[in-house]
Parts: C-alpha cells; sequence; structure tokens
C-alpha cells in the first residue's frame, strides 16, 4: 500500500526527565554517551531541556511534569506536510506546536496515546 505521506527521516527523538534530574541527563549524554550539546531556541518552550546531534537526527531531552499528554515523541520530517496533515485531519487528534524557524510542524495522537511530529524543513 503506498502512503500518501512521504517520509524522509527520522528528524528528532524527545525523552522527557524529571526536573531535579534534567542537570544530571545533560552530564550523562554528553559526558558518558558523548553526544554534542547543540543551541535549543529555550524562548520557545515553558519547560526547561537540552538538545544533542545524534548522527543526522536530533535527541531532545525536556522535563516533563504531570500533564495530560506526554512531550515524549519522535519526529519525522517528510516531504510535504500540508499533505500530511490534509491526510490525517479527522482521522486522528492534531496538535498545534509552536513555531521553530525554519520548519514547519503539527504534531498527532494515534490511538493508543502516542505523539508524533511531522515536519517539513523550509
Amino acid at each position: 500500500m503506498n502512503s500518501p505521506i512521504s517520509f524522509k527521516r527520522v528528524d528528532h527523538i524527545h525523552i522527557a526527565v524529571a526536573p531535579e534530574r534534567l542537570e544530571e541527563a545533560k552530564g550523562f549524554y554528553t559526558s558518558v554517551i558523548g553526544l554534542e550539546l547543540i543551541e535549543r531556541p529555550n524562548h520557545l518552550f515553558n519547560t526547561a531541556g537540552y538538545w544533542f546531534n545524534i548522527g543526522d537526527a536530533q535527541l531532545h531531552i525536556g522535563v516533563e511534569p504531570q500533564l495530560p499528554i506526554s512531550t515524549r515523541h519522535t519526529a519525522f520530517e517528510v516531504v510535504d506536510v500540508d499533505a500530511a496533515r490534509k491526510h490525517l485531519e479527522g482521522k486522528v487528534t492534531l496538535l498545534e506546536e509552536p513555531v521553530i524557524p525554519g520548519r514547519r510542524r503539527f504534531a498527532f495522537l494515534d490511538p493508543f496515546g502516542n505523539r508524533i511530529e511531522l515536519l517539513q524543513l523550509l
């Protein structure tokens, strides 16, 4: 079956840690795992976190207070984010994401509560 969404690659994976362990997580992923810490547009987010390069993708670490929807997610770059959104409308719960310069994006919840982000680089 051909999918109407044309996936290009995994863009990033987001994991969450308890707020009091964020600095410990930063140290682990830089010192133990050896990932490169990169700039995170902190002004766009309500919670703290760090971003790292991991191969040709990124690892995002954030804190997760008790929220109704988890911030954990995987993000996929797609060829046409508008076509993907149109295809998914009415089939899943769509979630708007904060604007990040150079990207058009949205997220959705699958029927099992997993959050998945689709994005197109501009």
